[in-house]
């Protein structure tokens, strides 16, 4: 009868133990939670395996974790690889989502710079020195790419000038300040 119930009933009976296949799916469930797999990411990224964290990353992203504090993660990781465009690929969308986050439009700047693109770089710069003009870091990477990229040493000047009203003893005043068309005192 014992055997007759555990083939035939076994719910009515006793519980049967959980195959191996089942115990993987059991666990596979639990530990794709958007925290154990940001925790994944996190622990693939310590130890070198940055395309393996990248793949926790945006898994956890998929399964609801918050971007501001899982994107940032996931675009250290590309960009640690030199993985720009993929990072790019990652950050666009949800900046397209959150047009007024200036930190990460001061990112995907920096990284469309990277990738030889000033134009692109340049415009986002400039959307964040016009949203934020307290960002001395934005008037600085523009006033670069304009003197450097574009040639633009009088639009350069006026970007150096604010970084250096911002940030009169910042780590670039010096370049700043030999970058200037006419000397500051």
């Amino acid at each position: 009868m014992a055997i007759v119930c555990g083939l035939a009933l076994p719910t009515s009976c006793a519980s049967r133990p959980k195959t191996k296949i089942e115990r993987d799916i059991e666990t596979m469930h639990s530990e794709s939670t958007a925290d154990k797999l940001v925790a994944r990411g996190r622990a693939f990224a310590q130890v070198g395996d940055m395309t393996r964290a990248e793949q926790y990353f945006a898994s956890a992203l998929e399964r609801g974790a918050d971007p501001n504090r899982v994107l940032p993660l996931l675009l250290d990781v590309c960009v640690s690889e030199g993985r720009y465009r993929v990072a790019l690929d990652y950050a666009e969308p949800h900046l397209r989502k959150h047009p007024a986050n200036y930190r990460l439009r001061f990112v995907v700047a920096s990284l469309y710079a990277t990738i030889g693109d000033s134009a692109t770089a340049i415009e986002q710069l400039q959307q964040v020195a016009q949203a934020q003009p307290q960002h001395a870091d934005a008037h600085y990477a523009l006033a670069r790419l304009l003197r450097d990229e574009e040639g633009d040493i009088v639009g350069a000047d006026q970007h150096f000038r604010e970084y250096l009203r911002l940030q009169p003893g910042g780590p670039h005043a010096d370049e700043a300040r030999a970058s200037l068309l006419k000397s500051v005192k």
